[in-house]
């Protein structure tokens, strides 16, 4: 038998429970935004570098904002610049968790797969005439191969 490295469950209470926990996090942030990949790729970024640059320029416009040109909302950047600080620790903290829960269900998926493989194989070996042809013909789909369709014929003279 292969490594099992997941040995859990987890119940439809305890799913259900997690779920309402994620709608509670999305309706306390009811400003998210959904982006087209397009505005996505066109947005420019903020990165590390970035957030010093936008922290600077925040202190030197609370300094004097007499420089700004009149239709500079600077309350509006003041509260973009504070909405990014705010989120930062709750993006790394569901980054963390998104990515351990893809790596566990990588593994799990993985350990399924390979116990599956397993029957299967071993379904195979022994279990024709069992009652189990149905199921056989069933698990071998997956590893049917398509068969390619022949070019068409052409019609050019």
């Amino acid at each position: 038998m292969p490594t099992n490295r997941i040995d859990a469950s987890l119940s439809d209470t305890d799913r259900d429970a997690i779920l309402a926990a994620i709608d509670l996090i999305e309706s306390k942030l009811p400003f998210l935004e959904d982006l087209m990949p397009a505005e996505r790729r066109d947005l420019p970024k903020m990165g590390t570098k970035s957030e010093g640059f936008v922290h600077h320029a925040d202190v030197l416009a609370r300094q004097d904002d007499s420089f700004l040109p009149r239709n500079f909302d600077l309350p509006e950047f003041q509260s973009d610049a504070s909405l990014f600080a705010a989120l930062a620790p709750i993006r790394a903290r569901l980054m963390r968790l998104t990515e351990k829960v893809d790596d566990t269900t990588m593994l799990v998926g993985s350990e399924a797969y390979v116990a599956a493989l397993i029957v299967y194989q071993n379904a195979q070996l022994n279990g024709r005439g069992e009652g189990f042809d149905a199921l056989l013909d069933e698990l071998s789909r997956r590893f049917a191969r398509k068969t390619r369709k022949p070019d068409a014929p052409s019609t050019k003279p």
